[in-house]
């Protein structure tokens, strides 16, 4: 006997549209408003720009491709079909899409080819939107953006190599870099012994003429291996010193770089990391003999800022997924974002991601003013620290407003919880961060000096301000009179540093509402350790109508 019947297994209600089809930039008040103080220029053309690469980065399209280039991972080709080394990556074509947009905006080096008062903080901007959807392709961007002053060393080898460098053409085809249009550059410091103590170098670098070395040793970890050059610590007679190792040798040879594996990472899926070894392999110096580091540490510290835009974008994506979803989903009788327990997370996630992103762009114009060389110094460290250390439970927070959507890989949230402690980790980790911060003080007190006169600017606009103040020069006081005792409260003091350094920035140029909120929730007595336990005062209605 059998029965005939209609079966509705179930229809999807109170769920969230797709987040598709958006101008991120238009709907990132603090974005836009931090451009327009510290890029008052980017107007007309300039603003369109970034509305452009908003909207690309809104759509489908472009979300699909940021998945599959993370779930479609890449992948070493040691040798070709004949047997011959080749060391090549192969990736999935989503991301030399997503690569030849970035690149055609000029994200790598636009601050470089077209320099001028506010080219930093534009090239910064485009470098979060993308990133804020994509983030691993963000490491090879960095490190060809970082590595131009670095190159700039030697003025014959940054002749031969910029043209190619400031193209917005994107060709990522191994061959002879004088056929190429457009190149791309990695970095290889740490050894497997050795670490962030990148003077414990084993690599050794034997000169053979006109600056040309032969280097032999490893590399724990190689940024980005399918790139054109890299800049390459080795010890020379001389001792430490700064090469660049192009992976194809002019005339077309193949240099020896063989990877030996790919790293297989928590986060940063799409971007490849790898082990390296240099057997024969040729360099050429750049900068002074013996002194590798001083080179190389110009490169370091802009991707140091771009690990600070890179956390920052990774915020934005976190409170604009959450709030999408707040405001689309109804529980217990009400829409999410009108219930005051998800509205107080979300104005903390927001006011989080506020004082990141004016951070970083007021960092950002720093680099395009050369008066400002002492306050970034020691500002892009600080800064460096606490934003990225403050990435990972951001995103877990985010995460967590979705509910079990959050935790599963259909959303995007999963993906960038597992991307932000990278940032926190590359380019120096909390303690290698803070221990340099102490080191710039020492050597450098023109940047103390810099960065108290900062803060100071903003001394009389509130009173919590002005006491967190005082503990930060009770602190660094501190450090000064005891170097030997100043590592133990080394975290403690770059923290209040940084809080101090946020504050200051959106007591000068952020709406009332947010720095008034800043004040009462970060530097006030009756601020919390988790994200939604917000003090008295703050209005939660306006962070939350900006996130």
């Amino acid at each position: 006997m059998s029965t005939t019947r209609n079966h509705t297994t179930h229809e999807v209600l109170n769920q969230a549209p797709p987040r598709v089809d958006v101008d991120e930039y238009a709907l990132n008040p603090a974005l836009r408003e931090a451009v327009g103080v510290f890029a008052p220029g980017a107007a007309g053309a300039a603003t369109e720009r970034f509305h452009e690469i908003g909207r690309h980065v809104g759509t489908e399209q472009f979300q699909h491709d940021a998945e599959l280039a993370n779930t479609l991972t890449p992948v070493h080709r040691a040798h070709d079909r004949w047997g011959n080394r080749v060391d090549e990556i192969e990736f999935h074509p989503s991301y030399h899409r997503i690569m030849e947009f970035s690149v055609s905006r000029g994200l790598h080096t636009s601050a470089w080819a077209d320099p001028g008062p506010g080219a930093t903080v534009e090239r910064a901007t485009g470098f979060m939107l993308v990133s804020q959807i994509e983030a691993g392709h963000g490491c090879p961007l960095s490190m060809t953006h970082a590595v131009v002053p670095s190159l700039r060393l030697s003025p014959e080898l940054a002749a031969e190599w910029e043209p190619a460098l400031m193209s917005r053409v994107y060709d990522p085809e191994l061959r002879d870099p004088a056929t190429k249009s457009g190149v791309l550059f990695g970095m290889a410091m740490t050894e497997k012994q050795g670490g962030s103590d990148v003077r414990a170098n084993t690599t050794t670098a034997t000169p053979v003429g006109d600056g040309l070395h032969v280097l032999r040793g490893h590399k724990w970890f190689c940024s980005a291996p399918q790139s054109d050059a890299f800049l390459v610590l080795a010890q020379a007679p001389e001792g430490l010193s700064c090469f660049l190792v192009p992976r194809v040798l002019p005339g077309g040879e193949r240099n020896p770089f063989l990877v030996q594996r790919l790293k297989d990472k928590l986060g940063n899926k799409s971007n490849a990391s790898s082990e390296v070894e240099f057997d024969g392999t040729l360099g050429w110096m750049v900068g002074d003999p013996g002194r590798g580091v001083r080179t190389i540490i110009e490169m370091v510290g802009r991707t140091r800022l771009d690990c600070v835009l890179g956390a920052t974008a990774g915020m934005r994506q976190g409170v604009a997924e959450a709030s999408w979803h707040a405001r689309h989903r109804a529980a217990f009788g009400a829409t999410l974002v009108d219930q005051p327990a998800m509205a107080a997370v979300l104005a903390d996630l927001q006011l989080e991601a506020e004082a990141a992103t004016w951070t970083a762009l007021r960092l950002s114009a720093a680099y395009d003013d050369d008066e400002s060389a002492a306050y970034r110094r020691l500002a892009t460290a600080v800064a460096k620290y606490w934003t990225c250390k403050r990435g990972p439970n951001h995103a877990y927070e985010s995460l967590e407003c979705l509910g079990g959507n959050g935790y599963t890989e259909a959303f995007p949230l999963a993906r960038r919880y597992r991307e932000q402690p990278v940032l926190a980790v590359w380019e120096g980790s909390g303690n290698v961060i803070a221990l340099d911060v102490l080191r710039a003080m020492a050597r450098e007190p023109e940047s103390v000096a810099a960065f108290d006169a900062e803060i100071s600017a903003q001394l009389g606009s509130h009173e919590v301000f002005d006491r967190h103040v005082e503990r930060v020069r009770g602190l660094i006081g501190r450090a000064a009179a005891d170097p030997a005792a100043a590592p133990a409260l080394a975290r403690r003091l770059v923290e209040a540093m940084a809080l101090a350094q946020q504050g200051a920035v959106l007591l000068a140029h952020a709406p009332a509402a947010v720095a008034e909120a800043f004040c009462l929730a970060r530097l006030g007595d009756e601020r919390a350790a988790e994200y939604g336990a917000l003090p008295h005062g703050v209005d939660v209605a306006a962070l939350v109508a900006r996130a």
